[in-house]
């Protein structure tokens, strides 16, 4: 039975996780993924469950595709989800429209104890009752229960097929009107390029490509409500800061190819202790000596680095991230801890709020803490990304003077 006697309420559970490692090795992978998403299902004991996907098929969607129906059948008829007897799952398998392919998936489920759910139809601009499981594939545009968008081409002109975007779905839940978007924002494609100033090219790119998606989900078109966020931001810490932070007492060398005279490498060693190589930084290369230095109180020494959100800080509220970077963890099966030297770790995959939500979670604060922020599987390899998850509780009565607003609870 979901929720316990000592903390009543609605009690929601919001995972955001980048899989695409999961299927370019679905053997090793998928296992300790589910083992490790199903304890935290089991642990807070969810009524309403959301998980957005990001990357879903991995890199080659079209040699996936059995190990995506494999994931999304073990999803719906596992033993530890026997007691979420309605379910909605969208999935983006629209591989060959570059135009309109995103790769996300979203997944939400309804614990049988919970009554009277309903989901919101942007064409019909009305609440919908939520029965059975239903699954929605390919061409989502056409799907009424979402709204789906990819950002524009020239957004990110260097990447010739990105395929980043959002959905939104929107919710009434204990009489709670809310929006959950699953988001996929740009990645830095150059270590070199994103060092060279501060803020980074690519942190602009984000800026913008998240500005979008909030304007649109709070235009005129549709009545407005409170907002979940939550997905693989990619957002960054600022390259420049932190490298000179973790280089102060370091000389640098610069190595240009030879014919282009194009900065190739960048090379920081000590100036005594033999020169000793403190960081390596290369197109696709972030390798510095110490990785310890990122888990170490969970890395908190570098969130003052983490800039990336404070742009958004009227729009967007976060709780305290307590959790270490969560990417780019190593892919080997073996590996729980490392990261892979690539890009330096950074906080990607976050769970965002509009301050309405906010205050709807902070309302159902009590002398007990019923509020959790944290990753998945700290000691277990769950891919290049570590899911992130928000537990909290819908305090009883929390959305009733929105109730007739939102006509939640007319069946129609």
């Amino acid at each position: 039975m979901a929720g316990k006697a000592a903390a009543p309420g609605t009690a929601v559970l919001l995972v955001t996780a980048n899989v695409g490692s999961l299927f370019d090795d679905p053997e090793n992978l998928q296992k300790n993924w589910l083992r490790e998403f199903y304890q935290v299902v089991h642990t807070h004991k969810p009524h309403f469950m959301a998980l957005h996907c990001q990357e879903f098929g991995g890199k080659n969607y079209e040699a996936s595709m059995s190990h995506v129906d494999k994931f999304v059948k073990e999803l719906l008829s596992s033993d530890a989800m026997k007691e979420y007897n309605r379910a909605r799952v969208y999935l983006d398998e629209n591989f060959k429209s570059q135009e309109h392919f995103t790769a996300l998936g979203s997944f939400y489920f309804l614990h049988e104890s919970l009554k009277n759910i309903y989901q919101f139809d942007f064409k019909a601009k009305k609440y919908k009752k939520v029965t059975g499981k239903e699954i929605y594939s390919d061409t989502l545009e056409s799907t009424p229960m979402l709204e789906k968008e990819k950002f524009p081409q020239d957004y990110f002109p260097e990447c010739k097929w990105s395929r980043k975007g959002f959905v939104r779905t929107r919710w009434c839940v204990a009489d709670c009107a809310f929006d959950l978007v699953n988001i996929h924002l740009f990645h830095d494609a150059s270590n070199l390029v994103a060092w060279e100033t501060s803020p980074s090219v690519y942190s602009g790119i984000r800026h913008k490509a998240l500005g979008y998606v909030l304007d649109r989900i709070i235009d005129q078109r549709f009545e407005k409500v409170s907002y979940f966020v939550f997905g693989d931001f990619n957002f960054r810490l600022d390259s420049k800061s932190v490298v000179e932070t973790l280089c102060t007492k370091a000389t640098m060398q610069t190595v240009r190819a030879a014919d282009t005279n194009e900065v190739m490498k960048l090379i920081f060693r000590e100036s005594d202790n033999d020169r000793k190589v403190v960081l390596q930084l290369e197109k696709k290369l972030f390798d510095y000596f110490n990785q310890e230095v990122f888990r170490d109180n969970n890395g908190t020494a570098l969130l003052e680095f983490d800039k990336e959100l404070s742009v958004f800080k009227d729009r967007l509220y976060e709780l305290d991230i307590s959790f270490p970077p969560s990417y780019p963890y190593s892919e080997d099966s073996g590996q729980g801890r490392q990261y892979m030297n690539t890009r330096c770790p950074a906080w990607c995959d976050r769970v965002l709020m509009s301050p309405s939500a906010r205050e709807l979670i902070l309302k159902s604060e009590s002398e007990e803490k019923v509020v959790t922020y944290d990753h998945i599987g700290p000691n277990v390899c769950m891919g290049d990304h570590k899911p992130v998850f928000l537990a909290f509780r819908i305090a009883p009565g929390a959305g009733k003077p929105h109730a007739r607003v939102h006509k939640c609870c007319v069946v129609q």
